[in-house]
């Protein structure tokens, strides 16, 4: 193997590895995932589905008055912002 060759492969491995570090995650002063789903079933959304931690928010997908929206839930008070037809 080239010194080319294992330096590529150093590369490869650790972006890799890196990946699982970058993923998001809850914080440790967010409300649970179970109490989103409750702030989002409080707030008329049934069928919350795909709800993860999202660039500091919980995002998720639910149904409101029939349709289906896409919407974020602040990770403190609960509370829905930017919610929107889901394409």
């Amino acid at each position: 193997m080239t010194n080319t060759s294992r330096i590529g492969l150093a590369v490869l491995l650790s972006l890799g590895l890196a990946a699982p570090a970058l993923a998001d995650r809850a914080g440790p002063d967010w409300i649970s995932i179970e109490q989103a789903v409750q702030k989002a079933k409080e707030a008329g959304y049934a069928e919350v589905t795909g709800i993860e931690a999202d660039d500091g928010h919980w995002e998720a997908k639910g149904v409101k008055n029939g349709q289906v929206y896409e919407f974020h839930i602040d990770p403190k008070t609960g509370a829905i912002t930017n919610e929107h037809l889901d394409d």
